[in-house]
């Protein structure tokens, strides 16, 4: 089960996922793509700081997306291939995290000073293209979907490669759609000149921390 979480505390939002097995015992499978994503989440998070680039951000956590894929069988072929073809945008149509202040979605994402919308499948769904600030407030939330409409091809974008179908074990991918439709873990930061500050650091994220939880 994923639940996202967005509240207000004087005027100032919060806004976090947490992505749970309902029996309180990961599956084998479940506990894999969740790991990925987990794996993605703690890596930008370890990279994000004063005047690093949000999209280079985003192109970290794909590339560990599809690496972990790639591990489990579940796509194929060769990994900078498959990130230059944006095949990571059928498993996180999304981009990765969105500022946040007065609103769970702030403005300013794009600004006339600040980088332009990159306009391809995945990048153009970032919320910012900013290099990141001092004191910038921004969620971390990669994720892994096992979606029909994406996974058959009816995503309505045009990837860099004739054929993305190629690059994926759709035999594989029905069996874990069986265990696991999606996870995504999202948390709040704020970014420094040395690195970040989770905000959300307390919330249970390990798939050991969660099971004792729900146990």
């Amino acid at each position: 089960m994923l639940i996202d979480q967005a509240h207000s505390v004087h005027h100032y939002a919060s806004d976090i996922t947490s992505s749970f097995p309902v029996n309180g015992k990961f599956t084998e499978k479940q506990a894999a793509i969740y790991n990925i994503v987990l794996h993605a989440n703690r890596a930008v998070m370890e990279k994000l700081r004063a005047g690093v680039s949000w999209v280079d951000m985003q192109l970290l956590a794909e590339r560990i997306i599809l690496q972990g894929l790639l591990d489990l069988g579940i796509v194929k072929g060769d990994l900078d291939e498959m990130l230059e073809g944006r095949i990571a945008f059928i498993f996180m149509p999304h981009g990765l995290g969105h500022l946040i202040g007065l609103e769970v979605h702030d403005v300013g994402g794009y600004l006339k000073s600040t980088p332009p919308r990159i306009m391809r499948p995945g990048l153009k769904n970032l919320r910012t293209a900013r290099v990141l600030e001092t004191n910038t407030f921004i969620t971390v939330e990669p994720g892994i979907y096992f979606r029909d409409f994406l996974i058959l091809g009816q995503f309505g974008a045009d990837l860099a490669v004739s054929d993305p179908a190629k690059y994926l074990n759709r035999e594989l991918i029905a069996e874990y759609q069986k265990e696991i439709s999606g996870v995504r873990i999202e948390d709040v930061v704020m970014v420094t000149t040395e690195g970040c500050e989770n905000l959300s650091k307390d919330i249970p994220r390990t798939v050991e921390e969660i099971e004792a939880c729900m146990k």
